[in-house]
């Protein structure tokens, strides 16, 4: 099967997941706590298991990595689906945007397919490894501002990072000095996606798991960005730290947070 089958599979899958979500937007729900300013709710574990029995009734050899830990999961080797049925609980819970599902598909060459779904825009952004990236079909493309006083760029408090908060804080500080503007929107998977389509010239945050950052890395890249880690590794999806950017304006972005987490803080 082709890369292009898997990714219309998993914009299938996220748009399934996204129903839920949709239907469940502002109804009363069941809130779990699961660490630090960490909430899981019942409409976690409703839209993960759409994901989850749809890709698995298609694809029943690939293995299953999901946040909210789907009965599913099975320790195989091959390919992998990366599933975040809803990045932006918090957001979720007190009733407010943005809030995605986030999709991608891993094999031995690393990120193969990927599909953001935002539910209340009905906006689903989409890769395949070396076809480029869209949104709703159309091509899409990371912005290069003419510099740094011209970039809009996301962030996202680090929550579970608080023994680097020093350093997030210096950078922070130095974007603030640098650029247009911040944003904090709450959806990693949404900041990535909107990076690729220009929305914001960049992205950058600390701590992310392997589900929120997955599918946003491979639809950045197929649009033309870069992505790195925090001080220019490739270690984004083990670590969670990032930094995406168009091919121009990444080097200026890494320079800050080189700056800020090369040192104790």
């Amino acid at each position: 099967m082709s890369d292009n089958e898997f990714e219309r599979a998993a914009c299938a899958a996220a748009r399934a997941a996204g129903k839920v979500l949709r239907r469940r937007f502002r109804e009363s729900l069941d809130v779990q706590k699961k660490g630090l300013h960490d909430f899981v709710t019942d409409v976690d574990r409703q839209a993960e298991a759409v994901v989850v029995d749809y890709l698995t009734g298609r694809f029943p050899d690939h293995a299953v990595m999901a946040e909210e830990g789907s009965p599913a999961e099975r320790a195989t080797t091959g390919p992998r689906w990366v599933i975040d049925p809803l990045d932006g609980t918090t957001n979720f819970i007190h009733g407010v945007t943005p809030f995605s599902v986030s999709v991608a598909l891993e094999d031995d060459r690393g990120l193969a397919v990927a599909a953001i779904h935002d539910p209340i825009l009905d906006e689903t952004f989409h890769a395949a490894r070396g076809a480029g990236a869209r949104l709703n079909g159309e091509p899409i493309r990371c912005s290069e501002p003419a510099g740094a006083d011209l970039a809009l760029i996301a962030t996202g408090f680090p929550f579970r990072e608080l023994t680097r908060l020093e350093q997030y804080l210096e950078a922070f500080e130095a974007f603030m000095r640098r650029t247009a503007g911040l944003r904090r929107a709450g959806s990693a998977a949404i900041d990535l996606a909107y990076t690729a389509c220009g929305r914001y010239d960049g992205f950058w945050e600390i701590g992310l798991s392997r589900w929120d950052v997955a599918a946003g890395i491979l639809i950045v890249r197929e649009a033309g960005g870069t992505v790195t880690d925090v001080l220019g590794g490739d270690g984004m999806l083990d670590t969670g730290d990032i930094v995406a950017a168009g091919r121009r304006f990444h080097p200026l972005m890494l320079s800050v947070t080189r700056d800020a987490f090369s040192h104790s803080g």
